[in-house]
């Protein structure tokens, strides 16, 4: 109902706040730092992956928000280990019945909620998984990742549906509520700008008839369709990586945040509506 907000943090906590106050609600400390997390769909369960350092394996905890004493004592009531490969991203599946998590070495597994068991594992991408983001009905989900795709998959099934690809590592990717448009965010991470060229980097502009790119950046956001996996346009704006991407939930906006310290949003032109209505 949008009233909590769950956040994960380096700082080896997850915390739970009111969205209106911004209060504290609940406290979790872990041992390690804190990857991902997020609420079941009832917004009763929480979840949240720990990472793999300081001599420790990362785990995936599960906590009921309605049980006290889980968050006072720390202890969720079921914590599931992965030790080949840590979880870089997950989320909820349809009805809270699983998480889908990706991985460190480009693997998707789904865990249920309830026993803690591997449902389904595939190995679509080479590289590391950096965001994954559901479908407003929830049926499918976007994966981005390192090896320079994005990758539309089934919830359920985890079948691979459509492939994404680009030039550079993506960060983020999302799926518009209302039209068949994906939105991919990321660029190449900053250590590596200095030792490449331009031309590799992807500082050069770049020219589409629909959105257009005009300035030189080091990563743009690129719309593609969902369909014809065709990139329909870039748009510029951060210097530097974007690590996160957004759809707002009308479908009329959407958001992006940079390693250059901005968040920016913005807001479709109403020829954006009347050239998807036209094609």
């Amino acid at each position: 109902d949008t009233r909590h907000v769950l956040t994960g943090s380096a700082d080896n906590s997850c915390r739970l706040w009111d969205c209106e106050t911004g209060k504290q609600l609940a406290l979790v400390k872990t041992s390690s730092a804190v990857r991902t997390c997020g609420f079941d769909f009832g917004g009763n369960i929480i979840m949240f992956s720990t990472d793999k350092q300081m001599g420790y394996q990362c785990f995936v905890s599960f906590f009921d928000l309605r049980d006290p004493a889980q968050i006072e004592n720390s202890e969720p009531y079921m914590k599931i280990p992965c030790s080949d490969s840590k979880i870089t991203s997950a989320v909820w599946g349809p009805l809270g019945e699983f998480i889908i998590a990706g991985h460190e070495s480009g693997e998707l597994n789904q865990f249920s909620a309830k026993s803690g068991e591997q449902l389904s594992n595939i190995k679509e991408h080479t590289k590391q998984i950096n965001d994954i983001q559901t479908s407003r009905d929830m049926t499918m989900f976007i994966t981005a990742s390192k090896d320079n795709t994005a990758k539309l998959f089934d919830c359920t099934s985890l079948e691979h549906l459509k492939t994404f690809r680009t030039e550079r590592p993506v960060n983020s990717a999302a799926l518009s509520p209302i039209f068949d448009h994906v939105v991919l965010g990321g660029g190449q991470e900053a250590m590596d700008v200095t030792t490449t060229s331009t031309r590799i980097g992807k500082f050069e502009a770049r020219q589409v008839p629909s959105l257009t790119c005009s300035a030189p950046d080091s990563a743009g956001l690129l719309f593609f369709h969902l369909a014809f996996e065709e990139e329909f346009g870039r748009v510029k704006g951060h210097f530097g990586p974007i690590n996160s991407v957004a759809f707002h939930p009308d479908g009329k906006s959407y958001s992006s945040g940079g390693e250059d310290g901005y968040v920016r949003i913005h807001y479709f032109d109403p020829q954006y509506f009347e050239f998807e209505f036209e094609a």
